[in-house]
């Protein structure tokens, strides 16, 4: 599980080896707890804590090209 970007408390990774049917996503781990973004709209796919949705999103948005392009060279699509 290759991690692709880190950004104070939050650490984006993807799986090598996730399920075809699941949309490009990508998992966020955090003070024990774990969310995914699905990145094809930027939009969460778990529900995350209360009070850390917006620092989420904004993380990601930094790093959102860089994990796409990741994402698409580990999983081909």
């Amino acid at each position: 599980m290759p991690i692709v970007a880190r950004e104070g408390e939050f650490v984006f990774y993807i799986y090598a080896r996730e399920h075809a049917f699941e949309p490009p996503h990508v998992h966020v781990r955090f003070g024990g707890q774990e969310v995914r973004i699905e990145l094809n709209g930027g939009t969460f796919m778990d529900q995350p804590p209360p009070g850390k949705r917006r620092a989420i999103l904004k993380a990601y948005s930094r790093h959102a090209a860089r994990i796409r392009a990741k994402w698409a060279k580990l999983h081909g699509r």
